[in-house]
């Protein structure tokens, strides 16, 4: 039992030798009492056996004598204080061999297609042990598809490990001693893109960076991979992990936009031509800063028409706008764009003035030619250092003010006609133009009618009370704010049988300085 012992630890110990003789971190090494083996960068770029040179006067030999086996506690001692010494150069090997795995992705994508990019991924990080899938959710936000070549089978987002790394922002563990397993969320900035599964070596591989495969091994020789680096789960392997993901969401949707496969996957299904044109005008879902958490939602994702957001971030002041434009059909989501792009031709030419701002998609919709149409919105303005907010409703709902969990109002200033129809009125006291002052933590929704007019198969509305109840059961929960909405989306879509009947908009606003750390992984 002590020889077996002594032959795994030994092992070990000339593992790790290994490993940093071949980055050439450490000085010539002794074997065996009478051969002294040189690192390739001490040797010219071969090993070297020097027969009866002396070790170097700093290290001991813990090579056995002639038929004596040392006790295990001596030589557990001997592999601690060889794996202490190594421990700086260790990081560094780790840290180069990780750099070289970014560099790998940056270097392919610049050429790749969309379904390329998990095999990208996967290969970079072969050297270090590691086996990944890119998985991507749809615009539902119900599965997660990888992003193979071939195709392959989609994960539930509600009911698996992997939906829970989404739902909730957190790497999870998983898997069982055989096979451990890291899923970690893709975000593009804070925008959920989909999660990653990372598979670690097996425990006992001998070569952790082919996972015992021969094949995989001769590949690994083949690519210049040189000593095996062995990746185990914990906080540096989880922060590496972590910015892998990043990099590949922010990969992921620049491919989006010129791939129809990827589009094909995002959209689990085929859009109406209205839904196309919606959904290439509208910003990402989730957006954050150092104070403040924008989400937002868009059901039924494929049929939607006339709903739209928008958001807008420069300084201290964040622009929110929902659109509700009249009509269940392509006129209505053309009427919809237009509204939108005045509000942001205004906005971009330094007008902030709301009124103004409603002024603009007026007189763009009134003179544009077809169908006389109109559409309702609501039109905020937060200043993020102050909390002080600005509103204008245009024959649109109120939003709803959550306060420690729990509606505590609507903001119902009067509103002006919809955009579209001409109205009169200034921005003075009892204007049309209102002002809240929100405290730290508190969370607005702003919501469109296809939410509170759900109706069952009994003809039953969802309505206000059953909104506010749910908004104030998910703020107990601290639920991430793309969360939060999700699922309020999912009780409405619930409700009516699991298919909407009118297009349902939520947007959520949450004025924290802790906010940002619901949607962001709490481990890294």
């Amino acid at each position: 039992m002590a020889r077996d012992n002594w032959g795994r630890l030994r092992g070990r110990a000339e593992h790790r030798a290994q490993l940093f003789a071949y980055y050439g971190r450490l000085p010539p090494r002794r074997d065996r009492a009478d051969t002294l083996i040189l690192p390739a960068r001490y040797s010219g770029g071969s090993t070297t056996s020097l027969a009866g040179a002396s070790p170097p006067p700093q290290r001991r030999s813990i090579s056995p004598g002639p038929g004596t086996v040392p006790s295990v506690s001596s030589a557990e001692a001997e592999a601690e204080a060889l794996t202490k010494a190594l421990t700086e150069a260790e990081a560094e090997a780790l840290a180069a061999a990780w750099a070289r795995a970014f560099a790998h992705v940056v270097d392919r994508t610049h050429l790749a297609t969309g379904d390329e990019l998990s095999a990208i991924v996967d290969d970079a990080v072969r050297p270090l042990g590691l086996r990944t899938v890119v998985l991507v959710a749809d615009l539902a936000q119900q599965v997660l598809t990888p992003l193979t070549a071939q195709a392959a089978s989609a994960l539930s987002v509600d009911g698996t490990l992997a939906g829970r790394c989404y739902q909730t922002g957190q790497i999870i563990a998983g898997g069982d001693p055989e096979q451990r397993v890291l899923w970690v969320p893709i975000l593009d900035g804070t925008e959920r893109v989909g999660v990653m599964r990372a598979d670690l070596p097996d425990p006992a591989c001998t070569d952790p960076a082919t996972h015992g495969d021969p094949d995989e091994q001769t590949q690994h020789v083949a690519r210049g991979g040189g000593a095996p680096l062995v990746a185990t789960d914990g906080p540096e392997l989880r922060r590496w992990l972590w910015s892998l993901a990043g990099m590949t969401g922010h990969v992921v949707m620049t491919k989006l936009v010129y791939s129809d496969r990827l589009r094909r996957i995002r959209s689990n299904g085929p859009l109406s031509p209205a839904s196309e044109l919606l959904w290439q005008l509208l910003p990402p879902r989730t957006f954050a800063t150092d104070n403040v958490v924008v989400a937002a939602l868009l059901e039924p994702h494929d049929q939607v028409a006339g709903d739209a957001y928008d958001y807008n971030s420069d300084g201290r002041w964040v622009d929110l706008a929902v659109f509700d434009g009249v009509g269940h059909d392509l006129p209505a989501g053309l009427t919809t764009a237009v509204a939108i792009t005045a509000i942001r031709n205004a906005r971009r030419s330094e007008e902030t003035d709301l009124l103004a701002l409603a002024a603009r998609a007026d007189e763009l919709l009134t003179t544009t030619p077809g169908a006389q149409l109109f559409v309702t919105a609501a039109l905020a303005r937060l200043d993020t250092t102050t909390g002080r907010l600005r509103y204008l409703l245009a024959g649109h709902p109120p939003p709803l003010l959550v306060r420690e969990g729990h509606v505590v109002k609507e903001l119902a200033a009067p509103p002006r006609p919809p955009l579209g129809i001409h109205a009169s009125g200034d921005s003075g006291p009892g204007g049309l133009v209102a002002e809240e002052q929100l405290q730290p933590g508190d969370r607005l929704l702003l919501y469109t009618d296809g939410i509170t007019e759900a109706r069952d198969a009994a003809g039953e509305f969802f309505g206000e009370q059953r909104l506010v109840e749910l908004t104030e059961r998910t703020a107990a929960d601290r639920l991430p704010a793309p969360e939060t909405l999700r699922r309020l989306s999912r009780a409405v879509l619930e409700h009516q049988g699991g298919k909407l009947q009118d297009d349902a908009t939520l947007l959520l606003v949450e004025w924290s300085s802790t906010a940002k750390q619901t949607v962001l992984p709490s481990s890294i």
